[in-house]
C-alpha cells in the first residue's frame, strides 16, 4: 500500500506545478488584449479555473519537509505531463473562434507541449494572433521541460528535486549536473535556453520576418517544436535567408545545453568540438544533408543553390525533429522523404530539446557493435568501450539497448495500429515517425496536416507523442507491479 503521506506529497507537488503552469496563460492573455481578440476569455477562464484548482490542492495537502523517492519522481512526472496536456488543450477548446472538438484541442495541446508541432488546424493563417503565439509558447515551455524550471524553486517547498530532474531529463546519463546545486543547474539551463531563443528571434527578424512571426518562429525553432504562424510554414516567406536561419538554429538547439554552459564558463569552444557525441551528430547530419541536396538536384526540382538551401534546411529541421518545412516538401521524391523520416529517429544530442532516440545512444550502439566484431575476431582479447575518454559501463549499455528495443517495438505497434485503422503503410509510418519522434511532419494522408485522422487515431497519436517526449520508461514504470509495491 502506498503511504498516505507520500500520496499527499505527490498531490502537493503536482498542485504546485499546476499553479505554476497556469501562470503561462498570462502572456497570451495580454497578447489577446493587445490585439483586441475574443480569445482573451478562453485564456482568462483557464488561468482562473486551473490556478484555483491547483491552489486548492496545494494548500489542502501541505506537509512537513519530505524527500522525494525515485518512485515519487516518476509518478509526478507522468501525472503532471497528463495534466500538462489537458491544461494546454483547455484554452483551445474554450475558444469559440477555433470551433474545434475536444479531441482536436487535446491533440493540438499535446503536440505543442511535447514539441511535436503536428497540427489539426486547417488554416493557421486565420487563427487569432494570441492563439498563434500561445502555440509557439507551448513549444518553448515544453522544449526543456517545465519540470526543470520547477526544480529551481522546489527548495522553497522543502522538497528535494533531484528525483524529478532525473526523471525528466533525457538521455542515459541523467545524473550529470552543470553545478553542484540542482536549482542552479535548472536556472543555468533556462538562461541558456532563453538566450538562444532571443538570438533566433532577432536572426529571423534580420532575415526579413515581421517581428510577430519572428518571435513565434524563434520560440518554436529553439524548442524544436515546429509550430508556425503560416500554413506553408517557413516556405511562406520564400526566402533563402529565413530557411538558413531555421536550419542553423535547428542544429544549435539540437546540441547538448550543458556544452554551452561549459563553453561559456571556460570562454572556449573546445568543449564543443571535442565532444564525441556532437562530432558524431554533425557527421551523420552532414552525410544526410549531402544525400538530400544531391537527390533534390538530380530530381530537377531546384537549381544547385536552391537545392542546397532547401536540402540543408529540411534535413536540419527533420533530423533534429523541429518540423518546420518548405511549402513543397511533400512533392519531393518519396525515397528522399523516407530518408528524412528515418533520420528523424536519429534526433540530436542528449540534453537538448530534440526528440528521437538521440545521437549518443546510436554512438554507443555503434561502438558496441564494432566491439562485438573485434571480439569475434580476437576472442581472448579484452576491449573497453569508450565514448571519448570515458569508459561505458555495462549498466549504460544495457539501458541503451533496452531503450532502443522498446522504442522500435512501440513504433512498430503504433504503425500496425494505424494500419489496422485503415491507413496505408506509408501514411502510418510517416505519422508515427512524426509523433513518437516529436517531429511533426507527416506524409501521405497527413502531409497537409493531421486533421484528416480519425478521432481514435488522434488519441493514439497523443499517446505516441507522450511516449516519445517521456522516453517510454516513466510510463512503463507506472504500469509495472514492482512500482506499486513500494
Amino acid at each position: 500500500m502506498v503511504k498516505t503521506k507520500q500520496i499527499l506529497i505527490v498531490v502537493h507537488l503536482c498542485s504546485f506545478l499546476v499553479v505554476l503552469y497556469s501562470l503561462s496563460m498570462i502572456p497570451p492573455l495580454l497578447m489577446a488584449l493587445l490585439y483586441k481578440e475574443k480569445s482573451v476569455f478562453s485564456f482568462f477562464y483557464t488561468l482562473v479555473i486551473v490556478g484555483a484548482l491547483g491552489g486548492l490542492g496545494w494548500f489542502s495537502s501541505r506537509q512537513s519537509r519530505v524527500q522525494l523517492r525515485t518512485q515519487d519522481g516518476f509518478l509526478i512526472i507522468v501525472l503532471f505531463w497528463f495534466l500538462f496536456s489537458l491544461i494546454s488543450a483547455m484554452p483551445l477548446w474554450l475558444d469559440d473562434s477555433l470551433n474545434i472538438s475536444l479531441v482536436d484541442a487535446v491533440f493540438e495541446g499535446v503536440s505543442g507541449i511535447t514539441t511535436t508541432g503536428a497540427s489539426v488546424l486547417n488554416d493557421v493563417s486565420g487563427v487569432p494572433k494570441s492563439v498563434l503565439y500561445y502555440r509557439s509558447q507551448l513549444n518553448f515551455i515544453g522544449g526543456l521541460g517545465v519540470i526543470v524550471l520547477a526544480v529551481a524553486v522546489l527548495p522553497l517547498l522543502g522538497i528535494g528535486g533531484a528525483k524529478l530532474y532525473q526523471s525528466e531529463m533525457p538521455g542515459p546519463f541523467k545524473e550529470e549536473r552543470l553545478t553542484p546545486r540542482l536549482a542552479d543547474t535548472s536556472k543555468n539551463l533556462w538562461l541558456i535556453y532563453l538566450a538562444l531563443g532571443l538570438l533566433c528571434t532577432v536572426a529571423f527578424r534580420v532575415a526579413g520576418m515581421p517581428w510577430f512571426d519572428a518571435l513565434c518562429h524563434g520560440l518554436s525553432t529553439v524548442s524544436l517544436g515546429g509550430f508556425s504562424t503560416r500554413n506553408e510554414s517557413l516556405g511562406y516567406f520564400d526566402s533563402s535567408a529565413v530557411e538558413m536561419v531555421g536550419g542553423i538554429f535547428s542544429i544549435l538547439a539540437a546540441v547538448n545545453f550543458t556544452l554551452y554552459f561549459v563553453a561559456v564558463g571556460r570562454r572556449s569552444f573546445k568543449p564543443l568540438y571535442r565532444n564525441p557525441e556532437l562530432r558524431f551528430f554533425l557527421l551523420i547530419l552532414s552525410i544526410v544533408v549531402a544525400i538530400v541536396v544531391v537527390e533534390l538536384y538530380r530530381a530537377d526540382m531546384y537549381g544547385a543553390k536552391d537545392a542546397f538551401v532547401h536540402g540543408f534546411f529540411l534535413t536540419s529541421s527533420m533530423m533534429t525533429d523541429n518540423g518546420l518545412a518548405t511549402a513543397d516538401y511533400a512533392q519531393m521524391p518519396s525515397h528522399t522523404i523516407m530518408l528524412l523520416l528515418a533520420a528523424s529517429f536519429f534526433g540530436g544530442c542528449v540534453g537538448s530539446t530534440c526528440g528521437g532516440i538521440k545521437a549518443l545512444r546510436f554512438l554507443i550502439m555503434y561502438k558496441q557493435s564494432r566491439h562485438e566484431v573485434n571480439q569475434l575476431v580476437h576472442p581472448n582479447a579484452i576491449f573497453t568501450i569508450k565514448v571519448g575518454n570515458a569508459p561505458i559501463h555495462d549498466r549504460v549499455l544495457r539501458s541503451v539497448w533496452s531503450f532502443f528495443f522498446l522504442y522500435v517495438l512501440f513504433s512498430c505497434f503504433f504503425i500496425w495500429a494505424l494500419n489496422l485503422m485503415g491507413y496505408d503503410i506509408m501514411t502510418s509510418f510517416a505519422t508515427v515517425a512524426a509523433c513518437i519522434n516529436n517531429m511533426g511532419l507527416g506524409f501521405g494522408e497527413t502531409a497537409a496536416g493531421f486533421g484528416t485522422l480519425s478521432d481514435s487515431a488522434k488519441w493514439l497519436m497523443c499517446a505516441a507523442m507522450l511516449f516519445g517526449r517521456l522516453e517510454i520508461y516513466p510510463i512503463l514504470i507506472l504500469c509495472s507491479r514492482a512500482f506499486w509495491r513500494f
